[in-house]
């Protein structure tokens, strides 16, 4: 009985998984509007990520060895660079959260995201970026991505005229980008043998980036002062290692399609929960619904795998 229960259990996990990305988003999203702020939120919510990252290599050995083992890949030139820098789509998408969600709403930032996800997911497969090798694109995979483009569309549309529908692109981008992170980031965990490895990698070179960037962004306008006191406002960086983790933990027992439909499921429901609830900007339209369930479909087709090669 409880073998046969493993894969639903392990598949709600993955939807309470995916709803933490929504809650991310709006935790930065509503943190950016406290200070004005979304470059300094972004590396807020990075390097709060990075510090408990830390934390956790140094009383790893396991995480330890992985460091040691993807150092000595380098060197050695049996390891492509380009993956080394995975951790700059996460800090764009991050970005992202703190500067866009907060103009067009949480859900139809998911929505945006999870169509630029299955479309680069689409890309990265057929190129064969990835531990898993090639991926021919089936029918299926195509309509389904087809779809989740007419999804963004739907949500968008009911914007016109109130706001600026197009920044819906950023985040579309974001979720393409982050196809790429998730490529990249298989090639890291399989040379150094670790997912927390390829997490701290993650994180490392994306609080670099948004430092950076933060710090261009105080000299040029200040540092925020209407810090919230609120706590939660700064449990983004949490949010997203405890997902990473999950992610990590339930893929060996769902797989990864099933896994990833769920995940994205997840994110789009609880995208819409917190826009009725706790609203970005205009709450929820009937567009934003409709394109959710558009959405929702266009990832069950996408999920169907295509012949690996």
């Amino acid at each position: 009985m409880r073998e046969k229960l493993r894969v639903p259990a392990a598949l709600v996990g993955s939807g309470l998984a995916g709803a933490l990305v929504a809650v991310q988003s709006r935790i930065n999203g509503g943190l950016s509007q406290q200070i004005g702020n979304g470059f300094v939120t972004a590396a807020v919510s990075f390097g709060s990520g990075l510090i408990i990252l830390i934390v956790i290599v140094a009383l790893s050995s396991r995480a330890k060895r992985g460091v040691g083992r993807l150092v000595s890949e380098v060197r050695t030139r049996r390891f492509p660079v380009w993956a080394l820098f995975g951790g700059a789509s996460g800090a764009f998408f991050v970005l992202m959260q703190g500067l866009v969600a907060t103009v067009i709403g949480v859900a139809l930032f998911t929505v945006g995201v999870v169509a630029g996800q299955v479309l680069g997911g689409l890309v990265m497969d057929r190129v064969g970026i990835g531990p898993g090798g090639r991926v021919d694109p089936s029918l299926l995979r195509i309509a389904g991505t087809v779809l989740a483009i007419v999804a963004v569309g739907i949500s968008a549309a009911g914007e016109f005229g109130e706001g600026s529908p197009w920044l819906v692109l950023f985040p579309f981008i974001a979720g393409a980008a982050v196809a790429w992170q998730s490529a990249s980031n298989g090639l890291v965990r399989a040379a150094a043998e670790s997912a927390v490895t390829a997490t701290f990698l993650n994180f490392v070179v994306g609080t670099a980036i948004l430092l950076v960037v933060a710090g261009v962004s105080v000299a040029v306008n200040g540092w925020p002062e209407n810090w919230p006191a609120e706590p939660i406002y700064y449990v983004g960086g949490l949010s997203g290692v405890i997902f990473i983790a999950i992610a990590s933990i339930l893929v060996r027992v769902a797989g990864v399609l099933l896994l990833s439909m769920s995940n994205v499921a997840g994110q789009l429901l609880a995208s819409v929960a917190l826009e009725a609830g706790l609203p970005l900007a205009g709450g929820v339209t009937v567009g934003m619904l409709i394109g959710t369930l558009v959405a929702l479909v266009a990832v069950v087709i996408a999920a169907i795998p295509g012949r690996v090669r």
